[in-house]
C-alpha cells in the first residue's frame, strides 16, 4: 500500500488489485474515521476525500486509520439494493454463449442467478462496473469496439457486467438491454448506480 497527498483535501491509496479496494473501502464504511468526507473506489486506488479544512494533523490521523483499516479482515457493508429488469436479446448473446461454452439460457440464468455490487464508476457519468457475479461469465473485450452503444445495454467484459448509461463508443459483449434511467441530472443522487451497491438483474420480456 501507498498513500499520496492528492491536492490539499484528499489522499490517493494505491493498493494491489481490485479486492484489497473493496476490503479497504468497505473497512472504512465501517470505522468511519473522523476527517473523511467521501470515498471514491478505483480499479486500483481509493481516494480519501478530507472533510475542507482538515489540517496536518488530522490528515495524519486520517492516514493511520487507512493503514490501520487495510490490515483488518472486514466482511461486506451492505448497501442499497437496485433491481434493473433486462430484455435478453444482446447482440453478441450467441458470441457470449460460445465463448463461455453455456447455452444462451444458461448465461441468461447465470447473470441473473447472482447479485453484483457496483465496485466502482467511470468511463461515462452513471456507468458502474459490477463485480461478484457468475465467474462463468468472464469474457474478452470484442476486438472491435463499436462506434455507437445504444442507452440502457447491459454488457459484460473481463470480470465485470454493466450497463451504458448513454449512447457510446464501447467494446463490450452486448446481452441485453433495459430501461432503467442509470443518470438523471434533475435525481439526488443523478446516478442510480453508486459504489458498494447491490444489482440484482431480472429477466423480462
Amino acid at each position: 500500500m501507498r498513500i499520496l497527498p492528492s491536492g490539499e483535501h484528499a489522499l490517493l491509496v494505491e493498493v494491489a488489485d481490485l479486492d484489497a479496494v473493496l476490503a479497504l473501502y468497505d473497512g472504512l464504511r465501517q470505522d468511519q474515521p473522523a476527517g473523511i468526507a467521501d470515498l471514491v473506489p478505483a480499479a486500483r486506488t481509493l481516494l480519501v476525500k478530507l472533510v475542507p479544512g482538515c489540517g496536518a494533523a488530522r490528515r495524519a490521523s486520517v492516514a493511520e486509520a487507512v493503514a490501520t483499516s487495510a490490515g483488518v479482515p472486514r466482511g461486506r457493508t451492505e448497501g442499497q439494493v437496485v433491481e434493473i429488469d433486462v430484455r435478453y436479446d444482446g447482440e453478441d448473446l450467441a458470441e457470449v454463449a460460445a465463448l463461455t461454452g453455456l447455452t444462451e439460457r444458461e448465461v441468461v440464468d447465470a447473470h441473473t442467478g447472482t447479485p453484483w455490487r457496483v465496485a466502482f464508476c467511470g468511463f461515462v457519468p452513471g456507468f458502474g462496473y459490477l463485480v461478484g457475479g457468475d465467474p462463468r461469465l468472464r469474457v474478452a473485450r470484442r476486438s472491435t469496439s463499436r462506434v455507437r452503444v445504444p442507452a440502457g445495454s447491459v454488457a459484460l467484459a473481463d470480470q465485470f457486467t454493466g450497463v451504458y448509461p448513454s449512447s457510446s463508443p464501447g467494446g463490450w459483449q452486448l446481452i441485453g438491454r433495459t430501461d432503467a434511467v442509470l443518470w438523471d441530472a434533475a435525481r439526488q443522487p443523478p446516478a442510480l448506480l453508486r459504489p458498494g451497491v447491490t444489482v440484482r438483474f431480472r429477466e423480462t420480456a
